[in-house]
């Protein structure tokens, strides 16, 4: 599937941009191990709505640079990225859906720069006051973010036998193969644990939850049942930091529930976006 691309220099980094349409702006935002074409499926459905979809590969991911520090992957610098890419398209606001780590940039993006935002439409991933104030449940299903921590061997793990930790880790999904030819580019797997690395250092934890703003921005958050990953209570109790209008919708996927079930998160994407608020 063919979109038109554009180059954009932005906090002295190279970004690979989708951007396909017209009308009012959506940034779609992706999260580890995935690239823009996490959003294939969404992006003709919001052109056809009448949206313009812009979807960066993320510092770190895909064809964008790939800074070594560890330091350069905080969530502040990422959510700069964000608005950095909105402002060499003169975009004044959009609407922001994003997946994984890309929902935790936008809800950084929410509490920094809330008059940059229209709707935002975060996945799987809750505020991450709500995400890091861990219960036992959550810990139990995070326990490859202990693992990332650990430089190089966490690399050797991944890869090890021809990457099946990775390929239980992302449970086989069918583009899982995808996945692999993209952290196998120099620096790129390196580059993705950094996200972990940099925002969930173990050093900090007795500190946790971190310790971020409620947002005034509508939000529309989406969890799904079969996700391995996280806990629907997470992205539940996320509306207690929502100061703006706040929506729920639990549905039938797996975590990657935008290639699982397309037509359905299409559905209520376009559907949320169109809605006449309160």
């Amino acid at each position: 599937m063919d979109f038109t691309t554009t180059q954009l220099r932005v906090n002295s980094l190279n970004f690979h941009v989708i951007d396909e349409g017209n009308g009012p702006a959506v940034l779609l935002l992706h999260g580890f191990p995935n690239t823009s074409t996490l959003w294939r499926h969404q992006i003709s459905a919001l052109v056809k709505a009448g949206y313009r979809a812009v979807v960066p590969d993320q510092r770190g991911f895909g064809q964008s640079d790939k800074p070594r520090e560890k330091s350069a992957y905080s969530l502040p610098n990422l959510a700069n990225d964000a608005i950095g890419i909105l402002d060499e398209l003169n975009v004044e606001r959009a609407h922001v859906i994003a997946h994984d780590w890309g929902s935790a940039v936008g809800w950084v993006m929410g509490a920094l720069y809330p008059n940059r935002m229209e709707r935002f439409i975060p996945m799987s991933v809750g505020h991450p006051s709500v995400f890091t104030d861990f219960t036992i449940e959550q810990l139990r299903r995070s326990w490859y973010i202990l693992m990332f921590q650990f430089e190089n061997i966490a690399e050797d793990m991944v890869m090890k036998n021809d990457w099946a930790l990775f390929k239980e880790w992302s449970c086989h999904h069918e583009d899982t193969e995808e996945w692999i030819e993209q952290l196998s580019e120099p620096g790129a797997l390196t580059a993705g644990l950094n996200w972990y690395r940099a925002n969930l250092d173990p050093v900090a934890l007795p500190a946790m939850p971190l310790q971020l703003p409620a947002i005034n921005v509508p939000t529309f958050g989406i969890w799904s049942s079969h996700d391995p990953l996280l806990t629907e209570e997470q992205m539940k109790r996320s509306g207690e930091k929502v100061l703006s209008n706040w929506q729920y919708k639990r549905v039938e996927a797996g975590h990657w529930l935008q290639l699982d079930e397309p037509e359905l998160v299409n559905r209520l994407i376009i559907e949320y976006l169109n809605e006449e608020l309160e």
